[in-house]
């Protein structure tokens, strides 16, 4: 199986690897048909845990091979990486500031982006689907770097990647189905709603995974532009969700330890 998974084109070995993230999305949203509730505490270390896996794919999947990729070029190596970063982070930052939706740890209206009428549960699986963007458009971007042929790209550096990025979207699809199953939401509703954040991650990942093969010289920007992003949920979205319930050390500890696992994955595997 594993040879066969090899031998794909790099954009079907991106899908598949997006559609285990999803799948791990969903997996997290189906908690709520074995449980109504789950501890705060639980959740705020699950939080800080997604958040140390994405700090630490940032680094070791995706600036560190794109500043490698940036020497030898015409322009300083710390060029693309820098201006990628940037452009990442000011992308989500359009689509935070547009795109209507409320965060799971928010109590009433609080949303955030354009005024609408749109439904709570609607509103709550948009916000998770922004932190789901740059994760598929990272995994994807490194299929396609290990189609380019750049050592610093390698196939299992690619699936350490995807291996991170799915268990902790476990915690993402959770913060969606618990808080509407707590609000009276039927149980199939709460999973549906749950699991629909991660439909984006197979979208992003084969167009990243695309666009970098069709044109290679915006590889290092790539990889940076997805680091650039994820940091950005990080910051904006997950530190402060798992912090504002007074769990701040747990949250912490989940951080630490999910930095520590990615770091592990990428290299070990990468």
């Amino acid at each position: 199986m594993m040879e066969s998974f090899v031998n794909m084109h790099p954009v079907l070995q991106a899908l598949l690897a997006t559609c285990f993230t999803w799948f791990m999305t969903a997996a997290g949203a189906a908690v709520v048909f074995l449980a109504k509730e789950m501890s705060r505490r639980t959740l705020d270390a699950m939080l800080g845990f997604a958040a140390g896996v994405m700090i630490a794919a940032s680094y070791w999947s995706l600036l560190a091979p794109a500043i490698e990729m940036s020497e030898g070029m015409s322009i300083p190596a710390w060029v693309p990486a820098t201006v990628g970063f940037l452009l990442g982070a000011i992308f989500l930052r359009i689509c935070d500031r547009l795109l209507p939706h409320l965060h799971p740890s928010f109590q009433g209206d609080h949303t955030e982006g354009i005024k609408t009428t749109w439904q709570r549960s609607t509103l709550l699986v948009l916000a998770i689907t922004l932190h789901n963007i740059p994760e598929g458009l990272a995994v994807g971007v490194a299929f396609g770097a290990v189609a380019a042929g750049l050592p610093s790209a390698t196939l299992a550096g690619a699936v350490a990647l995807a291996i991170g990025i799915g268990i902790q979207n476990f915690p993402e699809g959770l913060a969606v189905s618990m808080p509407l199953r707590r609000e009276g939401v039927s149980l199939r509703k709460a999973f549906y709603y749950g699991q629909l954040s991660g439909v984006v991650e197979p979208m992003a990942g084969v167009l990243g995974a695309s666009l970098v093969i069709l044109a290679r010289p915006i590889l290092p920007y790539a990889l940076a532009f997805a680091a650039g992003a994820m940091i950005f949920v990080v910051v904006e979205e997950l530190v402060p969700e798992s912090q504002t319930q007074g769990h701040s050390h747990a949250a912490t500890m989940g951080a630490i330890l999910g930095f520590a696992v990615m770091m592990t994955l990428d290299v070990a595997l990468g």
